[in-house]
């Protein structure tokens, strides 16, 4: 009989402590934060401000625990992971990965939780709303947007007996100003130049838009070798004719780092530049006396239709497929995308802010004094973007190739770019048939 009472005791006792420790252990769970891993590619004061953001969030609520990390090569090593089955929650992109991304099913939609918040279109200018877009659905949203500029150097330009706040306003002014401020040494070396196609070169594969020109028509043509992107590279090559395409190289050759006061623009080697809104950064750190200032790039005399052009793109905020915690992630990124939490990010990157309202303190301490014009410029009908496409990558590189071979010249402008239309044609077609296959509309 005792050993019976003494067995059902110890039963009882186990089972007691089974219980207990369950509850222990659901107590410890439920009470900690759900930790959200986001992966971002900024380092210095650009992963400073987003930290400044994260921190922010982190501690208005304790129910969530975002912990940034700082990884390289972003938007290959989130496809990797995420194919691999372990993806960080949030993912900090670029705006052209998204068609890819959202192609190869990487990322999720994100319509559901947007109207669960009450973000829309209408929050932003519509064009960083847009480049988060891909047939339809939201995949991606802003973190901090970017426009382009002409950055010009006032002092080179008074010297030279022009007008220093009097920018061109055509390509046509800006190639006579750009002849006037170029100038070769004792040896016939280029020191200086007024204005350079390639430098920097980050948008090489853009100049034909500049012209009128588009990557496709949306649907199914590549338009390529379009007259008006054909008219773009007859455009670069007259600066390799005039310059010689060798010279301009070797010259190009001795600028420094884009990041240090050896850059070509901040050390005065080049008088113009294309440039995004956040050049002010660089040269505050690298070259505070210079005397600059920043207007609308320029159009093509006989096209004012294209005026206030400029090259739009923006960091984008992912929750890549196989995400451990989506809801806590589109909560972070919720945040992100509020007036509080917008505009601490965008002003620690000292950029525009991609919504539609913004507060006159952020206008009134903004220390960019062309803030309001790349704003502006963000609303032109000519803000022009990367090819809504997955063979942007492949089409960039193309299109980068094309403009070597022009500035080189080492091949027409209709030749280069005839040979960009023929490789990517049969590569959308690919794309399209595949498309349809899986019964999905153009």
């Amino acid at each position: 009989m005792l050993r019976r009472i003494l067995s059902v005791a110890a039963v009882l006792l186990i089972a007691g402590a089974v219980w207990w420790s369950e509850k222990i252990t659901a107590v410890s769970v439920s009470a900690g934060p759900v930790e959200v891993t986001y992966w971002e590619k900024w380092t210095s004061f650009e992963g400073d401000a987003m930290r400044a953001v994260v921190d922010t969030f982190n501690g208005k609520q304790k129910r969530i625990r975002v912990k940034l990390l700082t990884v390289s090569g972003i938007e290959d090593k989130t496809l990797m992971a995420t194919a691999g089955g372990n993806p960080p929650d949030v993912a900090g992109l670029y705006g052209p990965n998204i068609p890819q991304y959202a192609e190869d099913n990487a990322v999720i939609p994100l319509d559901d939780y947007c109207r669960k918040y009450g973000i829309k279109a209408d929050d932003y200018i519509p064009v960083y709303w847009d480049n988060g877009l891909y047939k339809g659905h939201v995949y991606g949203l802003c973190s901090t947007p970017e426009t382009t500029a002409l950055h010009y150097n006032k002092r080179m330009l008074r010297d030279a007996g022009l007008d220093p706040n009097k920018p061109p306003a055509t390509i046509e002014e800006m190639d006579v100003i750009s002849d006037k401020l170029f100038l070769r040494g004792k040896d016939g070396k280029l020191v200086r130049a007024g204005f350079m196609p390639a430098e920097p070169g980050w948008w090489n594969w853009g100049w034909g838009c500049v012209f009128g020109g588009k990557f496709w028509d949306g649907k199914a043509r590549i338009t390529a070798n379009s007259p008006e992107m054909v008219r773009g590279y007859e455009w670069i090559r007259s600066y390799s004719k005039k310059y010689g395409a060798d010279d301009l190289q070797t010259f190009r050759s001795g600028f420094g780092n884009f990041s240090s006061p050896q850059n070509a623009f901040l050390s005065e080697k080049v008088a113009m530049e294309l440039q995004g809104v956040w050049m002010h950064n660089f040269i505050t750190m690298f070259a505070p006396k210079l005397e600059w200032a920043a207007a609308p790039f320029p159009h093509p005399a006989d096209r004012p239709d294209m005026a206030n052009t400029t090259y739009t793109s923006e960091d984008v905020l992912v929750i890549p497929r196989g995400a451990k915690h989506p809801d806590e992630a589109f909560e972070f990124i919720a945040y992100v995308q509020s007036q509080e939490g917008m505009e601490l990010l965008c002003m620690g990157h000292r950029k525009q802010s991609p919504l539609r309202k913004v507060s006159q303190r952020f206008w009134k301490t903004h220390p960019n004094p062309y803030i309001k014009l790349f704003t502006d410029l963000a609303w032109s009908k000519n803000a022009l973007v990367a090819a809504r496409t997955p063979l942007w990558p492949e089409y960039n590189a193309e299109m980068s190739n094309a403009f070597d071979e022009v500035a080189l010249l080492k091949a027409t402008p209709q030749a280069a770019l005839d040979k960009v239309q023929a490789r990517m044609q049969p590569k959308l077609d690919r794309l399209l048939a595949v498309q349809r296959a899986r019964g999905e509309q153009q």
